[in-house]
This record gives structure tokens, sequence and C-alpha cells, in this order.
């Protein structure tokens, strides 16, 4: 998953593994480890599995609930406490516990829609989805583990086919059982032990439906009794009980509800504990996975163990060791599955049609390779969900010795591909929420409909609603090459308002109905190339205004347009990038009967055609990281009109914080937050700083420049326009949301602008 090939940098570069085949292990007690479930204050198990390294306690047996089922099922299998700290500090994990798909490496339009909308949900009509039943169904989660648990995700015994003897609980919610699990497959043991009622779904297996194993056990010390363990060293990260001051809100109530739950053999189990670990986990909840809250429980983890430093080396007396006993160590077995490219001996697809095959076999061009890594394993199951529209996709390596006649080759062993799909997806459902002080609220919803063909077919409908209406309908094909041919057809309501110098001069209501053919969509990681065909209609319902602005008139009229466009874009966060670039460039030629363009006379009636209108625009951002959090980033754009017979509603317009918000043809100049319409050739130059302040806060200057003129060769001839802006955001899974203070040299006057939401 994301950044997951970091994580064995850091495994080769981490301390050693605790050999569990010392020789001491015939005579002396066997050890087991104990760690509660507790959400993300379980990264503090990590800390005190350091402490346990470095004063060389064996590890004989390992038992876990939830999160503590995360850490020691890890643990089980050779991570070592360093190479943990190092996989839990790398993860996204404002992106591993929801179910957004990684799109870094999909197409621009994929990614775009991701950045618009807040939710994102499928949708299974006629066949139950086996997955539902929680806010989070835990796609990411499951994925992850996958990887981690690269050749071990086969069906095995835990007490024997692991390198140290394991066992985590889970619960059965139909007849409210305790499942502890010694065999099976470790990822899914793991996710199901770890599913919180309502906000993951249960994990189904055979007739059991399983949650959370601390609704029954939370701390199953009686479990590594069962398996043989003489001492037992427990860790638990549970809060100090609540007072009835302390239940004030839903998620307080929620968390009560559990940690009263989650007392199920609590104090049994302490009994039969040898050395009791309970860390402060004040200040944090079960989902506090901000890398600050992550580096401080591992770090209360670790000062609480090196508290009990003389006790941990007493105890080594009990086990029937020396003080100075450290066990035999080995590396670890296993740190190249993930760094280094796996060989192949051959895929197998699971509940996938044959179409849904020779779709990956193609794309990926599966039959040429012979080797895979994390990178592709993601882009597999992200491929698999977003264009072949599955709800899950899942992607196992399982290590086989290839085929007779390999081994004299030196090819030695390698692994089988499987890929496993879940139940197709009837519908995909987005939706998004927006407030500004411009257009106050605004709520965009869409869904995604695959038809049942042999090359996949998505049918996109989406409804805008706000003081700018919109209704689109999209039907897009995924051959098995990159191009995407596309139609659609559009209707925009929209309701604007135009400013001169500041004061607002008139608004105009209208209606744009507005078609698109396009037949070459090349739709790659960062790059988007289109050409095709265009058709507009302007119905105008109303213009209210000043005396001056009655000069424009506005005629009901069509255009076609012939349109080429290229977008890049390897910018590594879509709003707030530290390093990459973008850049846009649009050209189109407009008519009115895809040849010319009609002239009007000042009362509006048509009096003759010419030649149509050329439209050049473009946009270019780069950024420059300057330090870990301070980032420069220029911009350059600009849109040249050219041609004798231009439009008006077609003429340049500046404002606000986005390219083509309001209208589309509008280009953000910092200082100015209203539309103001500008001369034909209009270019100019920014200058953002970036600052990240706090772990999801940006401060962010910008200074801006332009020169604008009806003809090229006077652009530098007239008073160049100025303006500068500073904000502040804060970046949430519902978008940003912050605010932002302008003035520029053509309003002068000062410009506040609020924003709370993705950008539609």
């Amino acid at each position: 998953m994301k950044k997951i090939v970091l994580i064995w940098a850091a495994v080769l570069m981490s301390s050693v593994v605790l050999a569990q085949t010392d020789d001491s292990s015939a005579i002396r007690k066997k050890v087991g480890i104990v760690l509660s479930g507790g959400g993300a204050k379980g990264m503090a198990h990590i800390g005190v599995l350091k402490v346990l390294e470095q004063a060389g306690i064996p590890v004989d047996i390992i038992t876990g609930t939830s999160m503590g089922s995360i850490i020691g099922g890890l643990y089980a299998i050779g991570y070592n406490a360093n190479a943990l700290d190092s996989m839990v500090r790398v993860q996204d994990w404002s992106y591993v516990i929801t179910d957004k798909e990684d799109l870094r490496r999909q197409s621009l339009s994929d990614r775009e829609k991701q950045n618009t909308y807040a939710f994102t949900t499928g949708l299974t009509i006629g066949r139950k989805d086996m997955n539902a039943g929680g806010l989070i169904k835990g796609k990411n989660l499951a994925e992850l583990f996958q990887q981690l648990c690269t050749g071990y995700t086969d069906s095995l015994d835990f007490t024997h086919d692991l390198r140290i003897p394991f066992a985590c609980v889970a619960t059965d919610i139909i007849d409210n059982s305790e499942v502890d699990f010694h065999s099976g497959r470790l990822p899914q043991a793991m996710r199901a032990s770890m599913a919180i009622p309502a906000a993951f779904s249960p994990v189904r297996i055979s007739d059991m439906v399983l949650v959370d194993g601390g609704l029954k056990n939370n701390y199953p010390a009686d479990i590594a009794r069962e398996m043989g363990a003489d001492i037992i060293i427990g860790v638990t990260v549970q809060g100090a009980p609540k007072a009835a001051e302390d239940i004030g809100n839903t998620m307080s109530i929620l968390s009560q509800i559990i940690d009263v739950n989650c007392k199920n053999k609590y104090d049994e189990n302490l009994a039969i504990t040898d050395l009791h670990l309970q860390v402060d986990t004040k200040g944090y909840g079960s989902a506090s996975f901000s890398q600050a809250a992550i580096d401080t429980l591992i770090r209360r983890g670790e000062e609480l163990a090196m508290r009990h430093w003389d006790e941990i080396i007493a105890l080594k007396q009990r086990i029937g060791i020396d003080e100075d006993f450290h066990p035999n160590v080995f590396h670890p077995l296993r740190p190249q599955v993930m760094t280094e490219k796996q060989r192949i001996s051959g895929f197998t697809f699971e509940n996938m049609t044959p179409q849904a095959e020779r779709f990956l076999r193609q794309k990926f061009h599966l039959n040429r390779i012979d080797s895979i890594d994390a990178s592709l394993e993601q882009e597999l199951t992200t491929s698999m969900r977003v264009d072949l529209f599955y709800q899950t996709a899942e992607c196992r390596l399982v290590p086989e010795r290839l085929r007779a006649g390999d081994e004299t080759s030196g090819m030695g062993s390698g692994v089988r591909v499987i890929l496993s799909a879940g139940n197709r997806k009837s519908a995909q459902l987005h939706a998004g929420f927006r407030y500004d002080t411009e257009e106050y609220a605004a709520v965009q919803l869409g869904v995604d409909i695959p038809l049942k063909s042999s090359v996949p077919v998505n049918t996109d409908i989406t409804l805008r609603l706000g003081k700018r209406l919109m209704a689109k309908g999209e039907l897009t094909v995924h051959p098995r090459s990159f191009t995407r041919p596309t139609i659609s057809y559009a209707f925009h309501r929209n309701d604007v308002d135009i400013y001169m110098d500041g004061e607002r001069s008139y608004n105009i209501l209208y209606n744009q109905f507005q078609g698109n053919l396009i037949p070459i969509n090349f739709d790659l990681r960062h790059f988007n190339l289109q050409f095709g065909l265009r058709w507009d209609y302007m119905h105008y319902r109303n213009k209210l205004g000043s005396e001056t602005s009655r000069q424009v008139t506005l005629k009901n009229e069509h255009f076609f347009s012939y349109r080429g466009q290229m977008k890049y874009n390897s910018e590594d966060n879509w709003f707030f990038p530290t390093h990459g670039a973008r850049f846009n460039a649009e050209y189109a030629y407009v008519t009115n009967n895809f040849a010319k363009l009609n002239v009007r006379d000042d009362n509006g009636t048509v009096i003759g055609k010419k030649t149509g209108m050329s439209e050049v625009s473009a946009d270019w951002r780069m950024s420059f990281p300057l330090g870990s959090r301070l980032t420069l980033q220029p911009m350059l754009y600009g849109r040249l009109l050219l041609g004798t017979n231009i439009p008006p509603v077609l003429g340049n317009a500046i404002g606000g914080e986005w390219f083509g918000h309001y209208i589309e043809q509008q280009m953000p100049f910092a200082g100015i937050g209203n539309i103001e319409y500008v001369a034909h050739q209009f270019v100019a130059a920014q200058l953002q700083v970036q600052q990240h302040i706090a772990t999801s806060s940006y401060v962010l200057l910008r200074v801006a420049g332009a020169q604008q003129s009806d003809h090229l060769r006077e652009l530098a001839d007239h008073r160049p326009l100025l303006g500068v802006q500073a904000a502040y955001y804060y970046h949430t899974m519902f978008g940003p949301m912050g605010a932002s203070l302008g003035y520029s040299n053509r309003t002068q006057k000062p410009y506040f602008y609020l924003n709370l939401g993705f950008e539609f």
C-alpha cells in the first residue's frame, strides 16, 4: 500500500528479530505477550515491545485483540519493534481507515472525481452485499494486511507455521460467542478481530459474522495460558473509567458502551498476569491516527516500560534465564518480499468474468511480465475496483515452486498471483457538500452505473443543487487501452453576478445546454489528451443591472466548436502539493455552422458571418519544496481570444480561487473575489508561498500580476493588474475549509472569502 516500499528499508536497518529457538528454551519457562485492543491507542504496544527486546525477554507466544491482534500478528511473522515503528509511521492512515481508492497511479479524471466528493460508496442491487454493515467496509485495511503478510496469506496453523505461536480474538454476533483464531488466513483473522461494530463492516466466515474481539475478550491472557505460557506480560491501553460528567456527546456514549462491554474476562485475565503494563493514553482515542498521536503513543509505551525496567529484568530470573541473557537472534528472512520484485509462477483469477480477466491481462500485459512488486499489486486491485466495478478486490501472493526444470535455470521458487473479486457494483454513489460566502450552500450528487458489456462501459449521472444548477449525463467506454471515448450532455442554469472595478454591474441568468463528442480521450496516470466536437446553446432568461451594463446585448445563440485539450498533473496533493507540476492547455475553434461565426449589430441582429473565433488558454504551476513544510509555487496562465468577431458571452473573466468555478472561462486572480470581465488578451503570473503549520493546517500567501489588452501587440502598453492574498485552510476528509483575505489595484478594496468543502 502507500509508501509500503519504505517499510522494508527500515526493516533492513532496524535491529534484528528475537529468535524463539534459543538454547535455553527447553529448560526455561515459556513467555507469553498479551496485547489488548484499543484502536489507535494500541500503537503504544510498539513502544513496550521495544523495551522488552532491549531487555532480552524471549517471546514464545503472543496473543492480541483488535489493534493488539494486528501488532501481535505482524510481530509473530517476523516484524520486530523497530520495523513496526517504521511501518505505522509511513502509512497514510487517513487513507487506510477509509474506503477511498488509491488513485495516484490511476487516470486524471478518476483522481479529480475523488477530490470532488466527500462520500463515495458502492451499491449492489439484486445481490446482497456481504461486505456491508458498517460506515467503512475496510477495503484498504484488508489490502494493507494482505501486503504486510505476504508469504503468510494462505490458510495456516498459527501455532506451527508462524515464527512465534499466535492467536487473536473476534466476536460472532450471531450467538454472541468468542471466536479464537489459532488457524486460518492471518490477514482475515486480524481484520475480523478489529471490526469495530457500526464503524467497520463485519467479516463473514462460513456461518459466522465476526466483529471486534474486544466485546468478548479484550485482553486474552487466558488464551496465552492455554497455549502454554508460564509467564505472562500484558499491555493494556484503556483509559480510566468515565464519570457521568465525562459522557456528553455521541462519541463519548459509544466509547463508554464499548469500554463497558470490553470488561468481559478482564479482571480474571489480569489476575493471571505476571507483569501488567497499563499505558497512559489520556488525550487520545481509538481514531487518533495522526502522526503526532502515533509518535506520542509509541513514546508513552516505551517510557512506561522503562519505568518498569527493574521488574522486567527481575522477571528473567523467574523465566529461568540469567540477567545478562539475550536470546539468539536472526536477521529477518523476508525483507525482500516488498522491496524486490518476486518472480511470478502463474496467475489465478477468482470470481471474475472471462472479459474481466482478458481486460486485466491486456491492460497490464500480464502474459509478458514475470515479476510483481507492491506497486503492481496496488494497481491491479485498484483497476479491478475502478475499471471493472467490483465492490472488493484482493491480490494474494502464494509461494510455490516453479514448473519443473526451472530450478536448473536458476529461477528457483516463485509466487502464484491470485486475483479475487467480489460482487460487481450495480452503481457507485457520490455526494459532495460545500458552503462559501458567494453562493452559500451547494450539494453535488453523482451516480456511476456500469453497463454489462464485454468492454467496460460506464454511465455517469451528476446533479448539482444550489445557486448554480447542473445536470449531466456521460457515457464512457473503457477499452483495454488507455483511450476512453466519451459522449456527454449537460444542462447548466447559471446565476452570475458580474462586477466592474469591484462594484456589481449586473446579474445575468441564463441556461446553457451542452453536448460533447470526444472520440479521442487518452486518460493516463498523469496525462489526459482529448480531441472532440462540442455544441453549446445559450438561452438568456434575464439580465439586471446598471445603465452602463445595458450596452451589452445578449441574444439566444448556439455554437459549434472543435476542441483539443491537454492536461498534465504530477502533483503529490490535489489541493496542497509540495512537489510536482500541473499543466493545462486548450485550443478551441468556435463557429455557428462548423465553419463561420455570426456577426451581430448593436441590437443583436445577425448581419453577416465571418471566420470563427480561436481560443488559446493555458496554465502551468510548479511546486518547489524549500524545506519539510515550506513550498514555493510559481504559476503562469492566460487566455487569448483571436479573431474579429468575439461573442461577449465567451469573453475573458477573472476572479475567485479556481479556474472555471462560476463560468467556464473564469481565471483566478489574487485579491479579486467576484467575476470581472477583462480584455480579450490576458496573461498573468502568480507566486504562492505555502506553509504547512500543523498536521492538516496550511497558510498561503499569494501575489499576482497581469497584463491585458484587446490586441496582442498592445499587451505591454496598459497598466498592470496587481493583487495580493493571504489564506488559511484546514484540510479535512470533507475538503479544504478556510478563509482568505485579498486586495487588488483593480477593485481597490479588501475582499474576504470563506470556503468550506471541495470545489465543484
